[in-house]
């Protein structure tokens, strides 16, 4: 089973998805828009981003292997900050059996599967550099150092999350720190920022059992037999194109050697790759999500929620939450938020929620990039959306946690009083 929750961790789950469910609009929600920007202040910011470039999580079988040696894997000095990395509660680090399930494998040149490299390390410094461009010199929204006061960061317990966080809070702040920066985890048992496909009892048998069947669908079976033929690949050899995608991707990444065949059949592995994830999620049913990320995107909610309301159990400086997750989480979160554009994320992608308020009125609003974009909210009345439209385009998404758990105890669907 650990096996298993690492392969769904680190190749994805919700990639396609196209039915969300209409949102009834305020008749005065245009007229509560903001007429300049200059009226607005940010009060919070919310960014959910994906780990950097990483060895891969297990090389294609029978063709050339690329080799993954140490060096691939050092350190930058600009990326090093004072760390620490906790439970949820500040207590030591829990277990880690994702973590574990990858060390018990090499790949060829000595690293293990699933580590971030040097080129994933610096596209999150990069990343942290675009947030302090944003957050610190073109809006003194953030002290030009960290302080735990004004910034929580938490991370799935996998060392490439991890480290990825590190390396965005040393571009953010430029390595200069107030205080250890503490990044926190939960257990395995807990987790809330991937699908939990061990612990979730419910969302493996909605889901669980369509990964063995994607591959067999008639025409991905039908490119897969011919992307084998073209690679010399034995037609008994278990491979599939999530697992060709993720290979292709590292090696091209990291300008390693990835024969001419499998270039040539570039664009249909990332199709098909796609085809097989939405088979696996079915994403038009709308359980899917809410037991993918919706307890993420409930916590996210509650942050702005409290933020609002001045309730907030954290401190009341704090500005910004960090959280470094997988493409796994950013892909059901795109769909829940109706701005997933048939594309799998790239590595340190991000979603990026603003909190904002009016001067005058209080009104607060909401603003979602992706990659650094402003995106339109389906439900949305513009780009700039007033809370109460992004809370109601989000209701059918947003999961409590106390209902999540009960969800996932049934085996067979929602329990009908939910």
């Amino acid at each position: 089973m650990k096996t298993v929750l690492a392969r769904v961790i680190g190749l994805g789950s919700v990639a396609l998805g196209s039915i969300f469910w209409p949102q009834t609009k305020s008749a005065t929600a245009t007229e509560c828009q903001p007429k300049t920007e200059d009226q607005l202040e940010l009060k919070l910011v919310q960014v959910l981003f994906r780990h950097g470039a990483r060895t891969p999580l297990k090389s294609i079988p029978d063709i050339l292997e690329a080799q993954w040696v140490p060096k691939l894997l050092a350190v930058p000095t600009h990326t090093h900050i004072d760390y620490v990395v906790t439970d949820l509660q500040g207590g030591p680090r829990p277990p880690a059996p994702v973590e574990d399930s990858y060390r018990t494998n090499t790949l060829s040149g000595g690293t293990y599967p699933g580590q971030l490299t040097t080129v994933g390390m610096q596209q999150l410094y990069d990343l942290g550099m675009r947030l302090r461009a944003r957050y610190i010199q073109e809006v003194p929204f953030l002290t030009p150092s960290y302080s735990p006061a004004e910034v929580y960061v938490r991370s799935t317990n996998i060392v490439r999350t991890i480290e990825s966080a590190k390396c965005l809070v040393a571009g953010l702040f430029q390595q200069k720190q107030t205080g250890v920066v503490p990044i926190l985890t939960s257990e395995a048992e807990t987790e809330i920022l991937y699908p939990n496909y061990h612990n979730c009892k419910l969302l493996r048998a909605l889901s669980g059992h369509r990964w063995a069947e994607s591959s067999k669908l008639p025409a991905i079976a039908k490119d897969l037999q011919g992307i084998q033929s073209a690679l010399g690949i034995p037609t008994q050899q278990q491979v599939d194109f999530i697992l060709i995608r993720d290979d292709m991707v590292a090696r091209q990444t990291h300008g390693l050697a990835c024969p001419s065949e499998l270039v040539n059949w570039r664009s249909v592995v990332e199709q098909r790759a796609v085809d097989m994830i939405y088979h696996v999620y079915e994403p038009s049913k709308r359980e899917n999500l809410q037991l993918c990320v919706g307890p993420l995107l409930h916590t996210v909610l509650s942050n702005m929620e409290e933020k609002v309301k001045g309730t907030s159990s954290e401190p009341n400086s704090r500005k910004l939450f960090l959280y470094s997750v997988h493409d796994t989480t950013l892909m059901p979160c795109l769909m829940a938020l109706g701005i997933f554009d048939m594309k799998w994320p790239p590595y340190a992608a991000d979603i990026t929620l603003e909190l904002l308020e009016h001067r005058t009125t209080k009104e607060a609003f909401i603003k979602v990039s992706y990659l650094g974009k402003e995106q339109h909210i389906p439900g949305c009345s513009a780009v700039t959306c007033p809370l109460s439209e992004f809370q109601q385009a989000m209701s059918a998404y947003a999961l409590p946690l106390d209902r999540y758990k009960q969800c996932c105890e049934e085996s067979k669907g929602f329990p009908s009083e939910l």
